[in-house]
Parts: C-alpha cells; structure tokens; sequence
C-alpha cells in the first residue's frame, strides 16, 4: 500500500470515528457526592464549629467582642476533591445575616454559614417584680415596677447593659432616677454603628407572680416572679387537695427577683397545682398533669437473633430498637458485639463489646463493638453510617445499668489522638434526648465525618459515663442527664455503648471488652 493509499485510509477511518462518536451520548451519570466542610475555626469563637451536614449548614458562636458584621474565618477543611464555586472565605464575612457560599464535587451544593452572638444584656430598676424582657429585635426593654414602691414616677436605675462589651450607652442611666410613666429611649453605639433602644415600665399591684409550670415525670418546675429579698417560694398539691404543700428551701433556687422550684417525688401521670408565694403574697394558681414512666425494648439487652454472620440485638420476630455495628464489622471479620451469659443478675443474656482488629495482614482497621438505640444504615467502604435514635417525648432524669470492663492499650489511633497510644483505652455510655425533626445520622468516613455533638443546638440533655481502668465484676452505673431548659420536649431518645471511647475516629485498644446490662431510664432526682 503506497503511501497515499495509507493516508486516505487514516482519513476514511478519522472521519468514520468522528461520526460515529456523533452519535453517541455519554449516558453514564456523574457520581452525586456531597462535598462537605469537615472543619472550620475563626477570631472570636467561643466553642467548636457546629457543621451539620443533612441540612448543609456551619454555625459559628461568637464572643461578644467580635464584630460579626466583619467576622475573619482562619482555616477550613472540605472533602477531598471538592472546591469553591462561589464564596470568599479568605476575606471578612458578614455573618449578622446567612453567608451562603456553593461547594462543588461533579455537582453543586449551597452551604450556609451562619454567626451566633449571645451579648449579655440587663436592665433592673429598685422596686423591681419579675424578670426584665429584653426584645433584642425590636430593641424594646420592659420592667414590671411595683405599686407598693412608689410606681413608676421615680424609678432608680442599678443595672444596664444592651450592647456588646465596650458600647457607649447615651444618656447613662445606671445609678440614675428617672420617669417611666412614659417610654424612655437611648442609644447604643458598637463597632461604628448606633441603634436606639425603647425602655418601658409597667406597675403592677402584686408582687408575685406564678410564670408557669414544667411537669416532667416524677419532677416538675415551677417558676415565680416577686421582689429581690423577700422570701419567695412555690406551694403545691395533688389536684382535689386541700392541703398545700411548702417546697424545702433546698428547691428553690432564686435569682434575685426570678426564682424556680424544682418539686420531686411526684406521681407520675396524676394531675397538680402550684402558685407562688413572696412573703405574705399569693401569685396565681396553675395545673399540669405530670408524664409517663417509659422504658425502652429490650432494656436488658436479653434478646437476639443471628443473620448469617451478623449477631442483632433483637429476637426473632421482634421489631428492631438497638442495633450494633456487626454489619460494618462483619465486612472484614466476625461480629464484635455479642450476647454473652455473664450477666449482672446471674440470668438472661448481656451484650459484649470487643475492641478489636478487622481486616487481613496489615489491611484493616480498629473496630470498637457498639450498641446503641437506632440503626446501621449502611457501610460506606469500610466506614459505618449509623441513625442513633428513636422516637421519644418523657423527660428521664437518669440512665441505670451495670457494666464490668478489661482494658487494653491504645494500639490503634487515628492523627489526632496518636498522643493516646500505650494507654489504656477507656470505655463509655452516653444518653441525649434531641429535639431535630429525624433521628441523627452519624458518619465516620472522614471524607464525610458527622458525629454527635453534645453542644449542638438540638439537644434536649445529654450525660455519659465513661471507665478507663479494670472492673473484673459488674458494679453499677448512673449517668444523670443535664438539661438545656426544662421546657424543650425531646422527639428522640439515644442511649449508645462503647468497648473503646474514640472508636468513631478508629482510635482503640485490640482486646478491650466491656459488657452491658440491665440498662433502666429513671425519672427522679
């Protein structure tokens, strides 16, 4: 074939490819990943970066000396293989309102910054009833001042503060007379910036009031208004009662002219009334009906089943409530949660959690056993993604059980706990009520790491035990839930159960085993 010959051929055979890649479509579909933010620090921050990745949104908390309107981010991780597609991380940032900047990985996703600043602000006024309403978005201040006093003519200003550290109140009222027959303004003036406040006073004839009531299980919250230095209280009785019972002094906490009652011991779904009392003064009287006693299935972690390979804390034929990470495990060796017969009582079954090594050779990573309240989702490679939480609305005051525990030393740990090896691995049982319309879902990939946060803004109370060293028997345990506020309502209850602590950032001791029993919600202090 002479030269020429081969040249058109090439040319025949250039075109019919170009023809034919004509008609061809590319229908393969790009992966969807969601590139997220791993990590984010800025000036002023007064607790960690709370990065919800369901709802694609970064929360930063602010001190109140920082200009947020100026706010200065300092460092930031994304997933790997993500970049920006729209926003300036680099230079300050207004976060008085949402900052939305768009990541992208094959798709785009919006994500939203958003900055949280608490400024301490108060206003109080001698003669004072009740707790001042500081409206921050209407700028409004509102005290209650008592008849009994001398009303609202003469009114002695101790305490105010409405801006951030280091603003210019004008006039300064602090430690002055003035009338607050009428509404009184001044102005606040902050990084530049002035705003005018409207400060409005009320007098009322009694100097108590009842503000409202909390009922819980066997516990309630009752909360009062009166005077600053006057004995203030909470009475109390069943409904139908006569007789009204005087809460102990030790319930009663007062914050000057505000003051609660925790009342204990109640019955749990029966019917009470509260009123107030400030000195030789009644507030209002208010009804509420007090919760249920709620425990979860399975509480003794007595009951399994086995699927194949997978061990699952259930019978058969039960609806799942707890659930382990087997099925992650069990990818690259054998379940590491179990049910064993050493129990507390003696009977039944327990749960056994091991600490152990999954993989083949030197390709594998720590496993920590886990039981926890929810779902294995799925396994994402050779990471977990586990829904923590079931349905739940009572409001326990504590989580009971027993456990025993055989430490190991952390022979495994990821970059940011390698200071933690050679020691002894340390095993843990927290509880959170949360308040988020579906349950948490946690992820351990560190491409796409989301792990509970006990200071995130959807948790109801949160408390955990946690044991670093041999317990050979079993011996008890309680961990008391700390509440965020005594009027939030949880939607989900999450008990979870770890053989090592760290085990979500794959950071343990092979052998550390810890077993599990007799877990109890209670309802009183």
């Amino acid at each position: 074939m002479s030269r020429a010959t081969r040249r058109l051929v090439w040319v025949l055979m250039s075109v019919a490819s170009l023809s034919l890649q004509g008609c061809l479509q590319n229908n393969i579909p790009y992966p969807r990943i969601q590139p997220d933010f791993l990590t984010m620090e800025a000036d002023g921050l007064v607790k960690p970066a709370e990065i919800d990745a369901a709802n694609r949104m970064v929360t930063l908390t602010f001190g109140e000396e920082v200009n947020i309107k100026a706010a200065q981010i300092t460092s930031y991780t994304i997933t790997e293989g993500a970049s920006f597609t729209s926003g300036n991380l680099s230079a300050p940032i207004d976060l008085s309102e949402y900052y939305i900047c768009t990541l992208s990985l094959y798709q785009n996703y919006d994500w939203v910054i958003k900055g949280v600043q608490t400024i301490e602000r108060y206003f109080t006024v001698e003669n004072q009833v009740g707790a001042t309403i500081i409206d921050v978005g209407g700028r409004r201040v509102k005290v209650n001042v008592s008849s009994n006093g001398g009303g609202l003519k003469n009114v002695k200003v101790l305490t105010m503060k409405l801006g951030p550290v280091n603003s210019i109140v004008t006039p300064a009222l602090e430690g002055e007379t003035i009338d607050l027959t009428r509404p009184v303004d001044v102005t606040v003036r902050a990084y530049g910036e002035e705003c005018v406040w409207t400060i409005i006073g009320e007098e009322v004839t009694s100097n108590v009031q009842t503000v409202r009531a909390d009922a819980w299980t066997n516990v309630a919250w009752v909360y009062g208004a009166g005077l600053d230095g006057v004995d203030n209280g909470v009475e109390y009785r069943q409904y139908g009662s006569q007789e009204w019972i005087k809460a102990p002094s030790a319930w009663v906490t007062n914050t000057g002219s505000t003051f609660y009652a925790r009342l204990v011991s109640l019955n749990p779904e029966t019917e009470y009334e509260a009123r107030t009392y400030g000195g030789d003064e009644y507030g209002d009287v208010v009804r509420f009906t007090t919760g249920s006693i709620v425990q979860v299935p399975n509480s003794s972690l007595s009951d399994w089943s086995k699927n194949g390979a997978v061990w699952q804390p259930w019978g058969e034929g039960q609806t799942p409530y707890w659930d382990t990470g087997n099925k992650g495990a069990a990818t690259l060796g054998q379940s590491n949660v179990v049910p064993t017969s050493d129990t507390s009582s003696g009977t039944g079954q327990a749960a056994m959690l091991q600490t152990k090594f999954v993989g083949v050779g030197i390709i594998g990573k720590i496993a920590a056993g886990s039981v926890f309240i929810g779902s294995y989702l799925r396994t994402d490679g050779t990471n977990g993604v586990l829904q923590f939480g079931r349905e739940f609305t009572e409001r326990p005051t504590k989580l009971r059980g027993y456990f025993n525990y055989k430490t190991a030393p952390i022979n495994k740990a990821s970059a940011e706990y390698q200071h933690l090896m050679g020691q002894p691995d340390t095993c843990v049982v927290w509880c959170a009520l949360i308040d988020s319309p579906e349950p948490f879902e946690c992820r351990t990939n560190p491409k796409d790491q989301n792990l509970f946060d006990p200071s995130a803004s959807y948790v109801v109370a949160y408390g955990r035990m946690q044991c670093g060293q041999d317990v050979p028997q079993y011996i008890p345990f309680e961990v008391e839930l700390q509440y965020t506020a005594t009027n939030r309502r949880p939607t989900y209850l999450v008990v979870v159960a770890s053989s090592s602590k760290y085990g979500d950032y794959f950071t343990g001791g092979d052998g550390a085993v810890m077993c599990v029993d007799d877990l109890e919600l209670l309802y009183d202090y």
